[in-house]
C-alpha cells in the first residue's frame, strides 16, 4: 500500500480531530455515557455530559454543550444531537472515539499514577480493577 501526501494529511487530520474531541471532559463524558448505553438509545443532556470531576451548574453546562462541545463532536460524526428534547445519540463515526475510551479503560492498570490522581472516573475504575 502506498501513501500519497493528501491521504497522509487526511489520516493525520482524523487523528488530530479525534484527540481534540476527547480533550475536554464533557465531550469524553458524552462518549463514555453513550458507550455504556444501548447503541440506539438517546441520552438526555446535560446529564450525559456531567462528570464527578467537575461541578458545573446544569444550565451553564447546557449552554457550553450547545455552543461548543456538541458541534465539535457532531462535526466529527461521533454524535448526533437534538435541541428538543435536548439529547444525544451515536453518530456514524462513534466507533473511533469509543475505541480510544475502550483502550484507556482496558489499560487502567498501566496508566501512570499522575494521570489517575484526582480523577474520580479513572480512580474508581482503577480501584475496581
Amino acid at each position: 500500500m502506498s501513501f500519497s501526501p493528501p491521504n497522509e494529511q487526511k489520516w493525520a487530520d482524523q487523528w488530530d480531530q479525534l484527540f481534540d474531541c476527547l480533550s475536554a471532559e464533557p465531550r469524553r463524558e458524552i462518549i463514555i455515557s453513550l458507550r455504556d448505553a444501548p447503541p440506539d438509545e438517546r441520552l438526555p443532556l446535560p446529564d450525559a455530559a456531567e462528570s464527578p470531576n467537575q461541578s458545573m451548574e446544569s444550565e451553564t453546562l447546557a449552554i457550553k454543550l450547545r455552543h461548543h462541545h456538541l458541534p465539535k463532536l457532531a462535526d466529527a460524526g461521533y454524535v448526533h444531537w437534538e435541541s428538543e428534547p435536548f439529547c444525544v445519540h451515536r453518530g456514524p463515526n462513534f466507533a473511533e472515539a469509543e475505541f480510544i475510551v475502550e483502550k484507556v479503560f482496558e489499560s487502567i492498570e498501566e496508566i501512570p499514577d499522575s494521570l489517575l490522581e484526582n480523577c474520580r472516573v479513572l480512580g474508581e475504575l482503577a480501584a475496581d480493577g
